[in-house]
């Protein structure tokens, strides 16, 4: 009975766990040191617009205890080209909190404004954003410059794609084969005293089982961002064309090209806090309104409108206005967009986790720092297992008559 072993249930199962497991193992030793690379950048990586927000939390507009109201859009731009006419202004950002600065956007700077006066409180701290930039270039392409990023990205790609594998087979392979509590205890929950092999397999199996999901969802949503293919089939499962990749070009109120703007001057206000009233009407309960000014008197105001806190794209709207007559040339909410679109915008939130806000944030990066274990005691699982067979085949060889003939 050749395939008799296969009407044994417990043989079938035995198997199936075998061909799962093994390339679990060697898909992990092989990408190992690669994902764990990843997992600890990107566990640095989780509050990164909240630690940059907080390394420029000293720059707050004056106390409006008095009752006094903001300067106006155009009053607070007069103010600031009047004192600094080098800055070049692209863009702006008003916030809807009473003490937030008024963002200023000119050429590389980003600088600070007083909301009640004018006054340039200064330009953004460097050192939290340098930090992050460095820590997102191993996060994506392993720090690596030049000719070489092609590849070192193929290569973070493909570990994650070789990751969701893991992870996947993993869910598999963590829950136990029998659901009663003697069972699944060990497999859920962490035991303490344990030393070594015991210790690294209760880890690898109890993070793993908690940070499961999460973990497949932080991975899986990392495919587009790796690959073009994974990107246009975002798109392609939906039944639509994927957009066209290539460059952005000029991009309006974007850092100028040398000697683009040095002789150009500068579009004029007049107009721009009506457009600025009617966009905060257009969506109440705004957070942030972002403007950029227009190279030319007659082109549209565009405005980037933000509901949440930044990593929600279903609270994001954008709107154009005529700057002569304040009608809408054109406005897009999350919902006008095709489906398409949303599910990459998701996607691309959720491998971050602040798709949904700050809890969410904390679930992608508590999950990312269980791979980070499950990483380590996974390799040294690995390690231990290595070590077991050449000391078990050693022993074999010893008591091998046929290896001691051969020895003598």
């Amino acid at each position: 009975m050749p395939f008799a072993w296969w009407t044994a249930h417990q043989a079938k199962y035995m198997t199936l766990r075998t061909l799962i497991f093994w390339p679990h193992l060697i898909a992990g030793v092989l990408a190992g040191s690669v994902i764990l690379l990843m997992s600890a950048t990107g566990v640095l990586l989780t509050y990164e617009r909240q630690l940059i927000a907080w390394s420029d939390s000293g720059f707050r507009s004056t106390d409006a205890a008095d009752g006094r109201a903001p300067l106006s859009l155009e009053a607070l731009l007069t103010t600031i080209r009047r004192d600094h006419p080098d800055l070049e202004i692209s863009a702006v950002t008003l916030a809807s909190y009473p003490a937030a600065p008024v963002s200023i956007a000119a050429g590389r700077q980003t600088v600070y404004a007083d909301a009640y006066t004018g006054r340039v409180l200064g330009e953004s701290a460097q050192g939290v954003r340098r930090f992050m930039t460095q820590v997102r270039a191993w996060h994506r392409w392993l720090a690596v410059e030049g000719e070489g990023r092609p590849a070192a990205r193929a290569i973070t790609g493909w570990s994650n794609a070789i990751f969701l594998f893991i992870v996947a087979s993993g869910i598999y392979l963590w829950f136990p084969r029998k659901w009663t509590w003697q069972h699944v205890r060990p497999v859920v929950w962490f035991s303490s005293g344990l030393r070594g092999k015991a210790r690294d397999f209760n880890w690898h199996n109890a993070i793993g089982a908690w940070s499961a999901v999460p973990l497949f969802i932080v991975v899986l949503t990392a495919m587009p961002i790796s690959f073009p293919w994974a990107n246009a089939l975002v798109y392609r499962v939906v039944g639509e064309e994927p957009p066209q990749q290539g460059g952005r070009g000029g991009r309006e109120g974007g850092p100028p090209r040398e000697g683009a703007r040095r002789d150009r001057p500068q579009p004029a206000l007049g107009g721009l806090d009506a457009l600025v009233t009617k966009a905060a009407e257009q969506s109440p309960g705004w957070k942030t309104i972002n403007l950029r000014l227009p190279a030319s008197d007659r082109a549209p105001v565009a405005f980037a409108i933000d509901r949440g806190d930044g990593g929600q794209p279903q609270l994001r709207s954008t709107l154009s206005l005529d700057r002569s007559t304040g009608a809408v040339v054109n406005s897009e909410t999350f919902s006008d967009q095709s489906l398409g679109r949303r599910l990459r915008s998701i996607s691309r939130f959720a491998h971050t986790g602040e798709v949904l806000g700050l809890p969410g944030q904390t679930i992608a990066g508590l999950a990312t720092a269980g791979a980070v274990v499950l990483v380590w005691t996974g390799i040294a699982l690995a390690l231990r297992r290595c070590r077991a067979w050449i000391a078990r085949r050693k022993r074999t060889e010893k008591l091998d008559p046929r290896h001691q003939e051969t020895a003598a």
